[in-house]
């Protein structure tokens, strides 16, 4: 009993290790003030136009339209695709909610395929048996930050009735597909700076436009269908209603913190790189041993360090190695639950082909901490998995 109380002690005594820390890397706190001084706390003030165009940079993307969340920006992407009931948009069921609902919200047809098993990507051979004369736009996930095959994509698209095609680019900032920055792959693009990416301001996000036909409706639709936009420029006398639309702004204060990280975007990126590449190489070994399977780079692309996750052999491994990290203060969360699945998905949704990929990984993915602040704790939590995987080497067997 008194081994036991001890080991308990011990545990308990752990630092413990979150899955996320909101990264304070630069002058976040210091802009935050400037915002309050400037006097204009809504929306489209200084540090609005100032992210704007950092985006546009990183991105190589001609506009960017800063929003308070993805979810906002993949909202303003339908309502520029102009879906409408009974329109088809395919893409992968393992996504988040927010892919699907901004489809769902305009009375179209989310239209769910299977992901590629080495990249979790959308796989494009799944995307051409999907599509019908009702297809109107193909929203590619690129998974953990790593592009989904674009160029396949967008011919698939062209052919497809000539669809939209649009990145949900919600972990990618930073990564690049050939050469060329995710954010500029497709006609609109969707990026997330929640609390739990690369680059954060708590909650935010942000649409990315390359097609310039969209570029005043993209500023209407986020002003509440107002052409206020044109009316601070100077463009028009007064502003009114003029197209359906919401408030997708964010408020300056995130704008402000948000701007502080963009600017050092390369070493925030750098570090979770770095970050990434010593779990490769503390797990490769496991993965040789058939133990688990680990992240694949798609070629031609690079990735940004957004997250790092380990493939178990199914979802009692999955869940044994979860509860042992948190039995050591590590927390070690899964991802998502397919959108098939799901009650909402039965009800607004359908899906083409077997969905066998996404199910499995769903059941098998675990994510490890990931976050800037990291630093020598991931020898620690290494240290810990590897233990896990030394009590359970026979669990394979067993399994087959």
């Amino acid at each position: 009993m008194g081994n036991l109380i001890n080991s308990r002690k011990a545990i308990t005594s752990l630092k413990k290790i979150p899955f996320n820390k909101p990264a304070l890397a630069g002058k976040e706190i210091q802009y935050i003030r400037d915002a309050v001084k400037r006097g204009q706390l809504s929306g489209d003030g200084f540090y609005t136009f100032e992210c704007q165009k950092v985006i546009e940079r990183l991105t190589s993307s001609p506009k960017a339209l800063l929003t308070h969340s993805c979810t906002a920006a993949l909202e303003m992407a339908a309502l520029l695709c102009d879906l409408k009931a009974g329109d088809e948009v395919i893409m992968p069921s393992f996504t988040f909610v927010s892919t699907a609902n901004a489809v769902a919200l305009r009375g179209a047809v989310p239209v769910f395929v299977d992901i590629e098993p080495e990249t979790l990507n959308i796989d494009p051979k799944r995307v051409i048996e999907a599509i019908t004369s009702k297809t109107r736009a193909i929203f590619a996930v690129h998974y953990a930050g790593f592009p989904a095959d674009m160029d396949t994509l967008q011919k698939i698209a062209i052919e497809a009735n000539n669809s939209f095609l649009i990145e949900d680019a919600a972990q990618a900032l930073g990564s690049t597909y050939k050469g060329r920055p995710c954010g500029s792959l497709g006609d609109l693009a969707t990026f997330s700076f929640h609390e739990t990416k690369n680059i954060s301001s708590g909650e935010g996000g942000a649409l990315t436009i390359n097609k310039r036909d969209f570029f005043e409706r993209a500023e209407i639709i986020r002003e509440k269908g107002t052409n206020r936009s044109s009316f601070f420029r100077g463009q028009v006398d007064k502003y009114t209603w003029v197209d359906v639309g919401s408030s997708y702004l964010p408020g300056e204060l995130n704008a402000a913190y948000l701007l502080a990280q963009l600017e050092i975007t390369a070493a925030i990126s750098a570090e979770r790189i770095r970050l990434f590449n010593r779990y490769m190489a503390a797990f490769s070994s496991l993965e040789k041993l058939d133990r688990i399977r680990l992240p694949r780079t798609p070629p031609e692309s690079e990735g940004n360090g957004h997250m790092f996750y380990l493939l178990m052999q199914n979802l009692d491994d999955r869940m044994a190695f979860i509860n042992h990290m948190r039995d050591n203060n590590i927390i070690t969360p899964f991802h998502y639950v397919p959108l098939h699945s799901s009650p909402a998905g039965a009800l607004h949704t359908r899906h083409v082909g077997s969905l066998d990929n996404t199910t499995r990984v769903s059941e098998a993915l675990v994510r490890m901490p990931m976050f800037f602040e990291l630093g020598s704790d991931i020898e620690k939590i290494i240290d810990i998995a590897i233990k896990y995987f030394k009590i359970n080497r026979k669990r394979k067997i067993k399994n087959e």
